[in-house]
């Protein structure tokens, strides 16, 4: 029996996930042999997931999305290391109730990059997503040795907006250790930077940004890249239409410019985990996440999982906490029956409130259904 779960945002992580689970399991089955690997697509909860399969947790103090400082995580094993941008620059670095569209910085996610290159890191898995942040990476890069000026020689403001004033972009000075790691963009999404499905149109309404700053940031991050086009070269502008340009705010984007690999962020994390040998001595795998619905089907963990299961020939179900897919999707997606808390609590705000003990009693479920 392989547990491999992500979070139920807002509820439980991905690690009480598992947790939750086995002791559900067990106490229909008390000797059922259950393995636990938390999972994540690259977004929040990704280090965690690292440090539950072995890796070591390393404490480093960055510039928040704000500029205060804040503590943050990186995960090493070896010579690989999982950084989260989240940790630095997402959005639960934010004071609670508030959003900082225009100005809010990925500078601590490349201080975060830093640490993680200091400690000996050669490949980095850079998870992105969950960010306060539509700055094009710029804030990133920044922290790593670019320098961004205004027509006057001094440094633009922080955050999406301050590129507008952008009119020189200098790239000469990034940490030379980044021409020598393999760093690898992980990421759940495949927009492009700018247009009808990038960053700000698509994801800057969830950071706060009103209409009037959806439309100043598609036009500051064209503006970034264009800048940066003619500094750089064609390879600017060809990455901003790449897919997962648009990832985190277009922190994408700045990873895609420091020769990034893109791939989809739960196919890394599961090279990462040692998943494939897990996957091996399982019968059974319970993936799941907090709502299984369309977004689910595209690049989510869940998806991820059962796709890899579904090529080990494993069977596979679902936990969740609020199922939006139709019995003929999840088939189609690798997964043979959901879940939900809903189905043991209607009242969806105690599901919340008290989804641990409520997902024991979803897994004693299917302890009856397919164990005993």
């Amino acid at each position: 029996m392989l547990i491999a779960a992500d979070k139920f945002k807002g509820s439980l992580t991905a690690v009480q996930v598992a947790e939750r689970v086995t002791a559900g399991l067990r106490r229909v089955v008390p000797g059922v042999e259950v393995e636990a690997m938390p999972v994540a697509d690259g977004g929040d909860g990704t280090v965690d997931a690292a440090v539950a399969a072995g890796f070591e947790r390393r404490e480093v103090r960055v510039a928040g999305p704000l500029g205060h400082e804040v503590s943050a995580a990186f995960a090493l094993r070896g010579d690989t290391a999982v950084v989260e941008m989240a940790e630095a620059s997402g959005l639960q670095r934010l004071p609670a109730g508030v959003f900082a569209p225009l100005t809010a910085s990925t500078y601590g996610s490349g201080e975060l990059l830093r640490a993680a290159l200091d400690a000996g890191a050669r490949t980095i898995v850079f998870g992105v997503g969950g960010s306060a942040t539509t700055d094009g990476g710029a804030g990133m890069l920044t922290a790593l040795g670019a320098r961004f000026l205004d027509a006057d020689g001094e440094p633009v403001a922080p955050g999406g907006g301050g590129l507008g004033d952008l009119a020189t972009a200098d790239l000469s000075g990034l940490d030379p250790r980044l021409t020598s790691v393999d760093l690898v963009l992980a990421s759940d999404v495949d927009n492009p930077l700018t247009g009808p499905k990038g960053a700000p149109a698509v994801y800057g309404p969830q950071k706060g940004a009103s209409p009037d700053d959806v439309r100043t940031l598609d036009g500051t991050l064209a503006h970034f890249a264009k800048v940066l086009e003619e500094s750089a070269g064609s390879k600017a502008a060809e990455h901003a239409a790449a897919p997962g340009a648009g990832a985190a705010g277009g922190i994408g984007y700045g990873a895609l410019l420091l020769g990034a690999r893109f791939r989809p962020g739960i196919e890394v994390m599961l090279d990462v985990l040692g998943f494939a040998p897990a996957l091996e001595r399982a019968d059974l795998v319970i993936t799941g996440e907090g709502s299984l619905d369309e977004q689910t089907l595209h690049g989510k963990a869940p998806a991820g999982v059962a796709a890899a299961a579904r090529a080990a020939g494993k069977e596979v179900v679902a936990v969740c906490g609020r199922l939006a897919l139709a019995p003929e999707a999840l088939g189609r997606a690798g997964i043979r029956r959901a879940y939900p808390l809903t189905d043991v609590e209607p009242d969806v705000a105690k599901c919340i409130a008290e989804a641990g003990p409520i997902l024991e009693r979803v897994a004693e479920r299917i302890a009856q259904d397919f164990l005993v």
